[in-house]
Formats: C-alpha cells, structure tokens, sequence
C-alpha cells in the first residue's frame, strides 16, 4: 500500500488505562470531530457488558453515544458483535451468557464498517489486556486489527504507573501508539499539571487533548478539547510506519 493510500485509511484504536477513564467519551468526540469535517465517521466497540434501560429498551450505552457521535447507520451486529448483559468483566459476562466471543466474527465486522465509512473509532473494553474470552483479550483483538492505538489516560493517583505500562505493552506487541488523551477523572487531584508534564515527557507520543471533567458530558463539549489536526496527523504517522515496515519486509526477502 502507498503511503497517499495509506494516509486514506482513518481508522484508529482506542484504549486506556483502566475502566472509567473516559475511552467513550474521547473516542465520541474523535467521532464528533471527524463526522464535523465531512467524513463518514462510525464507531465500533467489538464486545460491551452491561445493559441499561433506555427509551424503554435494553441497551449499552457506550454503544448508543457511540452511534450518536457519528453519522454512519450501520446495523449493531457490526458496531457491536457481542452485547452481554452483566457489567462485569466480558469474560465472565460471556461465560455466564453461554457466549464464545470469536475474532473472526470481530475482524469481520470491522471489515464490512470499514467498507461503510470513511473513519473508524474502534473503542476497546477497559484497559489494554481485558480478557475477552478464555484465549482471546482486547490487546489479542488490537494486534489482529492492527490498528494505530489511541491512549486514554485517567489522570488519578497512579495514573502515571498505568499509562506507562499500559503503553509498554501496546508496543511490546508491534503496536503503534499514535498520540494519547488526558482525561480528568479525578478534579481534586494534587499537581495535574506535573503529571501531565511527566506524562509528556515520558510517553513518547503526542498529546492530542486533554478533556477536563465535564459536569454534563456530550461528545460535542469533549470535542472542543481535542485537536483535529493532530489526530489527522496521527492517520499519517501511522500510514508511513506502515509504510516502513513494508520496506523492511520487502527488503529482508531481497
């Protein structure tokens, strides 16, 4: 693939550094941002756990404002393969529910979404290595996807420690972490502005935005905190990696 083509190929991983930091209201506002350019923007999250009532009906509601933030209508067997009802870890929720979550059945419906639109925020469940099945958890999925990964980090005591490991074990597994996200989870927590600073300095990625805690959350107000441009830059970074490896492969069978 070139790298003009390449670059066409908007379609990133969003993962964080635990549950509750925020990964569906960044990867919402990404979606927000993106659908706003003029780009057919949807967004998938390949397993969720947890139904609420809504409108009468049982649903995710990570799921939904996924769908709200973007302007793709495609059907929830491929936004969401597997919607399991208990919220607890997908695993066990899918172990209880009698349920295999399969791969195939994932890589495929990223497939067909991406056949829809022009972006793809795939939002993973948790943190980075959340078991999925027996053999399978979402860093199994990130890889098999091969998608750039975007880093949502909670900025909360320990933050620094989670967001650190975290995006070890995205680049231990060939991963590209193409930028990252600080959301504040915690309002009252001391010196945010010398972790952000640490996190700068050690993460070895840019910081796309930094969301602050919204009393009343929307994908369009997380929006305005987020930088367009450097999530587009962040579509071509990962297309000349891209290209790179293909050069060291091409070359190596030489």
């Amino acid at each position: 693939m070139t790298s003009t083509a390449a670059a066409t190929q908007r379609r990133w991983f969003v993962t964080g550094t635990d549950t509750g930091v925020g990964k569906t209201l960044v990867s919402s506002a990404m979606l927000a941002l993106l659908a706003a350019s003029g780009l057919r923007a949807v967004g998938m999250k390949p397993v969720a756990a947890g139904l609420d009532a809504i409108d009468g009906e049982w649903r995710n509601e990570d799921v939904e404002r996924l769908q709200a933030a973007g302007n793709v209508a495609a059907p929830l067997a491929w936004r969401c393969p597997y919607v399991l009802k208990a919220p607890m870890s997908p695993h066990l929720a899918a172990r209880e529910e009698g349920v295999q979550v399969a791969l195939p059945v994932l890589l495929d419906a990223f497939e067909r979404l991406s056949a829809q639109a022009d972006a793809v925020v795939v939002e993973g469940v948790g943190g980075f290595c959340v078991p999925l099945g027996d053999d399978l958890d979402t860093a199994d999925l990130a890889v098999a996807l091969g998608l750039p990964v975007i880093l949502v980090v909670g900025l909360r005591l320990g933050c620094l420690n989670h967001a650190l490991l975290t995006a070890e074990a995205i680049r231990a597994r060939g991963l590209v972490l193409v930028g990252w996200v600080a959301s504040v989870v915690e309002p009252q927590m001391l010196s945010p502005d010398g972790n952000l600073q640490t996190l700068r300095a050690r993460l070895g990625a840019p910081l796309l935005g930094v969301v602050p805690h919204l009393a009343e959350p929307s994908a369009a107000r997380a929006a305005e905190h987020l930088d367009l441009c450097a999530l587009r830059a962040s579509a071509a970074h990962a297309a000349r990696q891209g290209d790179l490896a293909v050069s060291v492969a091409s070359a190596a069978t030489v």
